[in-house]
């Protein structure tokens, strides 16, 4: 499985009842889980992103189709960068000539 991490930006009806995005957080956890993914870990942000998943996903059109998902939604807008462990990194450093 390919690591993801996914920043979130509150949007809409998500910045309107902030006491409920932990529900949304949950219901979010369940779209991934629809779709073959699996949410490994949710962190609060400063900075320009409110919140982030990191996310473990077979490929990235099961990515792509959490984050079509939740952003139709009009609650979040995200951004998603593909994450690769050290093991990864050393494998693709290896390979450079």
């Amino acid at each position: 499985m390919a690591t993801y991490m996914m920043l979130f930006l509150l949007a809409g009806r998500g910045t309107e009842d902030l006491k409920n995005s932990p529900a949304r957080v949950e219901a979010a956890k369940e779209t991934f889980k629809a779709v073959g993914a699996h949410v490994k870990a949710f962190y609060l942000l400063m900075g320009e992103y409110e919140m982030a998943f990191v996310v473990e996903a077979p490929d990235d059109e099961t990515i792509m189709k959490a984050a079509l998902t939740l952003g139709s939604q009009g609650s979040v807008r995200t951004e998603t960068l593909r994450a690769f462990t050290e093991d990864e990194y050393k494998r693709i450093i290896a390979d450079l000539s």
